[in-house]
């Protein structure tokens, strides 16, 4: 097999760790683009960057990406989502790594603050929150003089909020996952859409036909997947604690049903929330024996494994049976974390081009403006969208119009003075 030839997921695992950031890097055209473009407007000279990101092939090009802007970088992981290829590949080029498949839980913590104070980083790359909250928590004096953070998931920006809302955030956090061009494409198609291929990577390329599949929390991630498993053949009915999500769902075809009224008919629960404990015991207990149990997207204890008692789930196999107390045996997918980034191998590399974009643009942000922004969450302008899709036109070969219809342009026309002008005419 020649490295040219390389085209499936099963090659990607058979190449080294330097082998496979190339591959990555000769498809992410867009996020090399702009950081060209921003490298002449932005000094990231001054930038200690500390990103806390699932660690493989696509992450490290941005880190690769971002060194050969002139940045100081250092990566963190959780010991399940690090690809260990990589790691050692990232060392060998200097840029520091905290973050090893071996450690346990408090080797695991220990290395997000060797990162700390490794890097005593000036900006953060997080995804969940957790990585700045433990520098507030544990490194107060760093957090105290951070420029900003770019937050990648849902439930991160969530966390930050909350913060903000209990006026306990002390930096600005630029909320990546909000910009459109991480929200419309990352979310539904790439996270939605890897989860059910993942999926039927370990069930079996039938293993939606007809079953009845309960996807809680119908945001852009649930969204793309009860979309993608309907078309695979599955009977699709969808639960969101908020009625303009459920309405949503049902004008998209799916049925909005109360969680424990689906449970026990379901074949396949899937969390799609990012919230602890959407699927808690008694939602475990009234499942039907076997019924298949999944997390896309995710954070720890989305299903309360927390509360079974006496297992190491972290040491099973990516299918596997739990037993629930005074309840039935499940079919529990990847030890209840995200699927496709621990059974599978993450978001497509042409989605995550336009993902990491808008997070070198969150970080150049924050480096014109961090010292100056509010200490709350922000939205990244819109004109920074717009840059990412048109740069992502271009190399696709396609472009946008370029001039609006002039009475797009002049707010002060309207219906009545365009009648008025044709009866004088």
């Amino acid at each position: 097999m020649t490295f040219g030839s390389v085209e499936t997921m099963n090659d990607m695992r058979r190449v080294s760790g330097a082998e496979a950031i190339a591959w990555a890097q000769s498809r992410m055209p867009v996020l090399r683009g702009l950081l060209e473009e921003l490298r002449t407007e932005v000094d990231f000279g001054s930038a200690r960057i500390a990103a806390c990101l699932i660690l493989e092939p696509k992450t490290a090009v941005l880190l690769r990406e971002l060194k050969r802007a002139g940045a100081q970088v250092g990566v963190y992981c959780e010991p399940g989502a690090v690809d260990q290829r990589v790691a050692e590949q990232l060392k060998r080029e200097g840029i520091t790594v905290c973050a090893d498949s071996s450690w346990d839980d408090d080797e695991a913590r220990q290395g997000a603050l060797d990162l700390m104070d490794r890097i005593q980083p000036n900006l953060i790359i997080d995804d969940g929150a957790s990585f700045a909250r433990l520098a507030l928590r544990d490194r107060p004096e760093l957090a105290a003089n951070l420029m900003g953070v770019a937050e990648e998931t849902t439930s991160g920006v969530r966390a930050f909020a909350a913060m903000e809302e209990d006026a306990a955030l002390t930096f600005p956090v630029i909320a990546v996952n909000d910009s459109r061009m991480k929200t419309d494409f990352d979310n539904a198609h790439g996270t939605g859409e890897t989860c059910l291929t993942t999926m039927q990577d370990l069930l079996g390329a039938q293993c939606f036909q007809d079953q009845r599949v309960l996807v809680i929390g119908y945001g852009p991630v649930g969204r793309g997947f009860a979309l993608g498993a309907r078309a695979l053949g599955a009977r699709v009915s969808v639960s969101d604690i908020d009625p303009r999500a459920a309405l949503r769902a049902v004008f998209d075809g799916f049925p909005a049903l109360d969680t424990p009224q689906a449970l026990p008919r379901a074949d396949m629960v899937i969390s799609a929330t990012g919230v602890v404990h959407t699927v808690d015991l008694d939602d475990m207990r009234a499942m039907r024996p076997g019924a298949v149990l999944a997390v896309i997207g995710g954070i720890a204890n989305e299903i309360a494994l927390d509360r079974l008692p006496g297992r190491d789930l972290s040491q099973e196999d990516q299918v596997s049976t739990i037993e629930v107390p005074n309840g039935p045996e499940l079919t529990l997918l990847s030890h209840g974390d995200g699927v496709n980034y621990t059974a599978g191998g993450g978001n497509p590399i042409e989605i995550m081009d336009l993902s990491f974009a808008v997070q070198v643009s969150a970080l150049a942000h924050l480096l014109r403006q961090g010292r100056n922004l509010a200490h709350r969450v922000h939205k990244l302008p819109d004109q920074v969208d717009r840059r990412i899709a048109s740069l992502a036109l271009k190399v696709r070969g396609h472009q946008a119009r370029r001039q609006a219809c002039p009475s797009a342009q002049d707010w002060r026309t309207t219906r009545f003075d365009a009648r008025r002008g044709s009866r004088e005419a």
